[in-house]
């Protein structure tokens, strides 16, 4: 008599399902590395335009000085932000703006104006746009993304976001 050898169906069975419950396990790790990457970036990307707006913010609020003349800060403005950040007023930017993006005293980051920082390894998705909102008074600089992380676009915000 001859003697069988070899898998049973019962051994083939368990090792798919095990081989299934590790791929499962496998691929929802991955879209959670996958999603922590993407908001990485996009904290890094948004505090690098910080940093580099900072400077600006800082440039007009000395030439306003310390008691500034309030009628001369369009000016300033129009002069440190437009012309040497080459940045653009939001509202006429012709992006696309969530409404969650405050529109006063915010303006469009330009790829001119990536570029012109330094920052030209920001690779924007197509449709994205980034935002700056100054204040001088504090000297303060809020970034804004239009696409932004799970409906959340403020750096502020997203900065809070843990996985």
């Amino acid at each position: 008599m001859r003697e069988n050898k070899g898998v049973t169906l019962v051994a083939l069975v368990i090792t798919v399902i095990v081989l299934g419950i590790i791929a499962s396990i496998s691929i929802y790790s991955g879209k959670e590395m996958i999603k922590s990457a993407n908001l990485e970036a996009l904290k890094t990307n948004m505090l690098m335009i910080q940093a580099k707006a900072r400077e600006y913010v800082e440039e007009v609020s000395f030439k306003m000085g310390p008691t500034p003349d309030e009628g001369r800060r369009p000016e300033v403005r129009e002069e440190v932000y437009e012309t040497t950040a080459k940045l653009q007023k939001a509202s006429e930017s012709g992006e696309n703006i969530p409404s969650q993006i405050p529109k006063n005293n915010c303006y469009y980051v330009t790829p001119e104006a990536l570029e012109s920082w330094g920052l030209n390894k920001i690779e924007l998705e197509e449709g994205e746009a980034y935002f700056v909102k100054f204040d001088e008074t504090n000297l303060t600089v809020e970034v804004y993304n239009n696409i932004g992380f799970n409906n959340v676009y403020s750096l502020t915000e997203i900065d809070k976001i843990e996985l």
